[in-house]
């Protein structure tokens, strides 16, 4: 009997799961009935007024921007809506989240223009249903938001703003290349990591250190707690660090992984601030389960989404069954820890990597050893370094020079690895 209500409670969640996903697919956008719209030959322009909803993204010479308009204007008439555009526009002059606009230009439908690749349903995942090329921009405040919008993209602002302050404390405190891996291990910021970089770090199968992840969530909140408690009482400290992962999230953008890591950092601060059992196995699930259901495309279409819960899994499963297989051999300084996690999660992600890209890199579990361990010691300096900097530009710069001394290492490292 238990068995067939387990099969039947299979099946419906399956039946939802099918719903929600088709429900979400299918959903209607109203700026998609405007989108490719043409008078004889000439495209039909629109005005549609809003504002920047994140950190623009910037590469070189060009740039892209969500856009979330709140009203698309049409001769006589304005119409509220409440749906994203991605805008593309030159870098210059410069736009800043929370920026609001007048945009006057001609919606267009996303399309496929790689074989390998799905951007429309990498869009989609993304709520991102029409785009705009190059249109004309004028600022202008919109008056059509509401209380709590403001108030949510007033602190945004600042919080962005700080960001900003934070990562050129750091570039003007550590030289390149390695203020620029220092900002992606710390911030998710890639944008000025060279494609050389970029390439050695995909060629070495050490790409994922440049990503916010919950390897770097956990850091934080195991460093943030141990820290706080020597100052306030454990569940002041507690609450400290989790207003302080919540900050570190919208920092970094609020990512499919940041937030699946944030959600598990916060579990684990949880069961640390109230003395309660930690279960990862019922975090990561959780964490699932809301991200999931609040974009059901990310368990399709977002291959982040996909690799780091199956680096995750490789560590609650398969590192104990190897870690009591070759419980005889010595820890060698946690040299056996870390290659044995490194090997669990490489192994899980292997069939995921092949299947996607075609390749996998044969010098990613040396690298991922060499690398790893001094990770913590890296976010750590470089994070006291941009703070620092912030304060007092010569101290971050001396501090800089520890943070420039291990990233330095781990950069040549990588470099050496990708020739071989």
């Amino acid at each position: 009997m238990g068995k067939e209500i387990f099969i039947g409670i299979i099946l419906i969640i399956f039946i939802f799961g099918v719903i929600r996903f088709n429900y979400f697919d299918f959903s209607g956008s109203v700026l998609s009935q405007f989108a490719d719209l043409k008078a004889g030959e000439k495209n039909i322009p629109v005005t549609l007024a809003g504002f920047i909803v994140e950190n623009p993204d910037v590469n070189g010479s060009k740039s892209q921007l969500i856009f979330r308009a709140k009203e698309l204007i049409v001769p006589g008439n304005k119409l509220a809506i409440n749906e994203l555009v991605l805008i593309y526009v030159n870098s210059f002059p410069e736009y800043k989240f929370g920026d609001e606009l007048l945009v006057f230009g001609v919606l267009a439908t996303p399309q496929n223009f790689l074989e390998d690749f799905d951007y429309v349903a990498y869009l989609k995942r993304r709520n991102l249903r029409t785009i705009m090329f190059y249109p004309k921009l004028e600022k202008e405040k919109y008056v059509g938001l509401g209380f709590f919008e403001k108030a949510k993209k007033n602190s945004y602002k600042k919080i962005f703003s700080l960001k900003d302050r934070f990562e050129l404390a750091i570039n003007k405190s550590i030289s390149e290349p390695n203020a620029s891996f220092l900002n992606g291990i710390l911030l998710g910021s890639r944008q000025n990591i060279s494609q050389e970089m970029t390439e050695a770090f995909s060629k070495t199968g050490t790409t994922h250190i440049l990503a916010i992840s919950g390897y770097n969530i956990m850091i934080i909140s195991w460093a943030a707690l141990a820290g706080l408690v020597w100052f306030f009482k454990r569940r002041m400290a507690f609450w400290i660090s989790v207003f302080i992962i919540i900050l570190f999230t919208v920092l970094t953008g609020a990512s499919a992984s940041v937030v699946r890591a944030s959600i598990m950092g916060l579990l684990l601060l949880f069961a640390n601030g109230y003395g309660r059992l930690y279960e990862p196995k019922n975090s990561i699930i959780l964490a699932g389960f809301i991200m999931i259901f609040l974009n059901p495309f990310v368990l399709v279409f977002d291959i982040g989404f996909q690799l780091s819960f199956l680096a995750v899994i490789g560590l609650m499963y398969l590192y104990p069954y190897l870690d009591n297989k070759l419980k005889k051999v010595g820890k060698i300084g946690g040299l056996k820890e870390i290659l044995l996690m490194t090997v669990s999660a490489q192994i899980v992600v292997a069939p995921l990597l092949i299947y996607y890209f075609k390749s996998f890199s044969l010098v990613s579990l040396p690298a991922n050893v060499l690398i790893l361990p001094f990770i913590p010691a890296a976010m750590f300096a470089g994070f006291i370094s941009g703070l620092a900097g912030m304060i007092f530009l010569p101290l971050g710069q001396i501090i800089g020079w520890f943070a420039w001394s291990i990233t330095t290492y781990q950069i040549e490292i990588v470099k050496f690895l990708s020739l071989v």
